[in-house]
């Protein structure tokens, strides 16, 4: 073994370019006695480097990522938080307790609102409001009673700035209680930080210790001050401090956050914001802005791995049309909650977030916790009843399926406990999902599309679910088929699996729809989604007509149906011939404007997109229709059935045209007949304002379309002669369109 010991160390040694041992017995740093001696290796690495291959790296085992991502940091000011150029003081000379002139807290409490909204927006406080330096006295070290979230340090025996103490202190505690109330409401719901909101807070805390109470007490004692101070002359300055007292006050009772102590209308408070905005505006210009009372100093003191980034400013033009959006949209926003259907409440959600531009996150999160307040829904339902209603008005008005006493019966023989317990796990089943639409439409609009791609995949589960449980209540119900004399078999109403396949349809039109808002297809694919988005829209009218068959014959079969039953087929009824009305309406436009984007294909008028070498048509139709591959029902047609349609029409350009034209009377028809509905039977009671406009704007897209197929057509002329030349193409963005959903091209003259 001492052999084996001796001859290992004997073969280590002769490893290493010096033998003796002497210099080999210490493998610790060695002291280096004077000055280090430099020399330049830049010659060196470039001649290394340039014996490496494109795309090849070198790696030391001992030198990680980390350790040379933190090399590159040392020293650049973009990346090192600790550099100071030559002359630079590590911390700020700027004295916080300086007296402040009126003019000069005007303009700081403009700047803390412009970077308030800036925070809104999706900009982090780290380069908003902390980077403040008063704020930050208030903020650190952390206050445990109010009196201590102050900008001194040692309390002095006399405070004599009571400008500063008294009405700026009140005015920055309320900001930043303001800030508490939204980013607790935010990180309460569903949001996506890195596409809405950023909701660090780097180790601070926004006083959430402290009621709102307290703050309106301090914002009440500092407008009692300014009214009382006789040394401010100047009306408007005194009349700008007081208005944006009150404007604070008000805004941090319309965002109070669950607040059990407080009584506040949250809807007058937004309209009493809405009511000083005028007059924030016309002060604006007696503020004076101080910019040394903002720096990206405090940076360095933030908990945050991030480097250090410039303070992001923003003009108080935006930031006043911001926040007089937030207002606006605060005060509508509790329109949802009065409750007249589900299918009311969905048309209301989708208006809503259909403004351009689309609420803010904070009003969106708003929307959301109004609606999914706690356990209930709007607060004061069941998740059970409001998917009962929906039934109710869709699929089964006056149903023994939704017959609340159900859950009253105990005997299990009954039918009617066996009816309960199916329709229990229904619940169970579709709920969620059903709840999940709506969420979905509180996002943005690029989350929205995503998240009802994933949807419909749980719906289509759901529908194959109900079907089961639709065959099982059949022995329960007293329904009767249909018979059809043409195949010889009875048609079952299959309710439950009914509503789902109209849900599920429903959002696959959404999906196609906001594709083209988002501006996801290319000018060559507008024909195919257009024809995509016919057939779905075609395939929901004939299920709506299938519904409306069974719900007549239903109430047909009634003997002496009660008010409440012939109230509820009526409800239903409407509801039917509403929806039918607009899904036609849809699929008319749909059907005209995938014959013209084909005529002009076939014509070779459209603007061609650069090519790809990795493209072909198969691979974007794959990519297209990606969300709809694993949906059994309507069953996805297959690429040869789409290009022998779009690509290679059997029609010439002038049937094309004369079928576009016609289909694009019938949707303009029908449009107009869509807008003369009222509000009770269209579903739009409380959104009647942006439902119409969203109406108006697709008519104004029948006519634009009209017009484009005339022009076509005069171009082309009766024998069909090349319109090359004579007219050019323009494909208007989302921004130039009547409505986001319907792009009509527009034909222009070429001179």
């Amino acid at each position: 073994m001492a052999d084996a010991t001796q001859s290992h160390g004997a073969s280590n040694n002769n490893l290493l370019p010096n033998t003796n041992p002497d210099e080999h017995q210490s493998f610790g740093p060695k002291t280096v006695r004077g000055a280090p001696q430099a020399r330049d290796i830049t010659t060196d690495f470039t001649r290394a480097a340039s014996a490496l291959n494109t795309g090849q790296l070198v790696k030391d085992d001992f030198f990680t990522l980390f350790e040379a991502v933190g090399a590159l940091e040392i020293m650049d000011p973009k990346m090192d938080s600790g550099y100071l150029a030559p002359g630079e003081m590590l911390e700020d000379d700027y004295d916080v307790l300086r007296e402040l002139l009126p003019h000069e807290v005007v303009g700081i409490m403009d700047q803390m609102l412009c970077y308030e909204m800036a925070w809104h927006m999706g900009h982090p406080l780290s380069q908003t409001l902390f980077t403040s330096l008063h704020i930050d006295r208030l903020l650190w070290p952390e206050p445990v009673e109010l009196e201590e979230a102050c900008f001194y340090r040692t309390a002095p025996e006399l405070v004599t700035n009571s400008l500063l103490h008294t009405v700026f202190r009140a005015y920055c505690l309320a900001t930043i209680k303001n800030c508490d109330y939204v980013h607790r409401r935010i990180s309460g719901e569903h949001y996506y930080e890195e596409e809405d909101f950023v909701t660090n807070l780097y180790n601070r805390h926004l006083l959430s210790r402290f009621s709102m109470a307290e703050m309106q007490n301090l914002l009440n004692e500092a407008v009692a001050w300014v009214d009382d101070f006789k040394d401010i002359t100047d009306k408007n300055v005194k009349s700008a401090l007081v208005c944006r007292l009150n404007f604070r006050k008000s805004f941090l009772a319309a965002v109070a956050f669950e607040d059990a102590t407080e009584d506040v209308d949250s809807r007058s408070a937004w309209q009493q914001c809405d009511e000083l905005l005028s007059l924030l505006l016309e002060t604006k210009t007696v503020g004076v802005a101080v910019k040394d009372a903002f720096s990206t100093k405090i940076q360095r003191r933030l908990a945050s791995t991030v480097p250090p980034r410039p303070i992001v400013k923003i003009a108080f033009e935006d930031a006043y049309a911001h926040l007089s959006r937030l207002c606006q949209d605060g005060k509508e926003v509790h329109g949802v909650l009065d409750y007249q259907g589900g299918n009311n409440l969905l048309t209301f959600v989708r208006t809503f977030q259909s403004r351009k531009p689309q609420p803010s996150v904070y009003i969106r999160c708003l929307l959301q916790s109004l609606i999914f307040s706690g356990m209930k829904v709007l607060g004061v339902m069941s998740v059970r009843q409001f998917l009962f209603d929906d039934l109710s008005e869709i699929v089964a008005p006056a149903d023994i399926l939704i017959d609340p006493t159900n859950d009253c019966v105990e005997a299990p023989k009954d039918p009617r406990f066996q009816i309960a317990k199916r329709m229990e796990i229904f619940v169970g089943k579709a709920a969620q999902s059903y709840l999940d639409i709506f969420r979905a439409i509180c996002m943005n609009r690029e989350r929205m599309r995503r998240m009802l791609c994933h949807l419909i995949l749980d719906w289509d589960n759901i529908q194959l679910d109900a079907e089961e449980l639709d065959t099982e209540l059949r022995r329960f119900t007293t329904e009767v088929p249909i018979h059809d004399p043409n195949s010889g078999e009875d048609l079952w109403s299959f309710p439950l699996s009914s509503w789902a396949y109209y849900h599920k349809l429903h959002q696959m039109e959404w999906i196609v729809q906001l594709g083209f808002e988002l501006e996801i297809y290319q000018t060559e694919e507008l024909a195919g989604m257009y024809w995509y988005l016919n057939h779905l829209a075609q395939t929901r009218l004939q299920h709506l007509e299938r519904i409306r068959t069974f719900t007549t014959r239903r109430f047909a079969r009634l003997a002496k149906p009660t008010s409440e039953e012939k109230a509820a087929f009526r409800c239903s009824l409407y509801f039917l011939d509403f929806a039918m009305l607009e899904t036609s309406a849809t699929q008319s436009f749909a059907d005209a404007l995938a014959c013209l984007f084909t005529a002009l294909t076939a014509l070779s008028l459209l603007p061609r997109t650069p090519s790809s070498p990795y493209s072909t048509p198969s691979l974007r139709y794959s990519l297209r229709m990606r969300p709809f591959l694993p949906i059994s029902l309507p069953v996805l047609p297959t690429f040869a059935e789409y290009s022998s349609i779009i690509s290679s029409p059997s029609d010439s350009p002038s049937t094309l045209l004369d079928s576009a034209e016609q289909a694009m009377k019938t949707a303009r028809k029908e449009w107009e007949a869509v807008r003369k509905v009222s509000p009770e039977t269209g579903r739009y009671v409380g959104s009647e304002e942006g439902w119409r406009k969203g109406v108006r704007d697709v008519l104004r897209g029948c006519i634009a379309g009209s017009i484009a197929i005339s022009a076509v057509r005069k171009a082309v002329g009766e024998n069909e002669a090349d319109p090359k030349g004579r007219v050019r193409v323009e494909v208007p963005g989302v921004e130039e369109r009547y409505h986001a959903w319907w792009v009509v091209p527009k034909i222009v003259p070429v001179k």
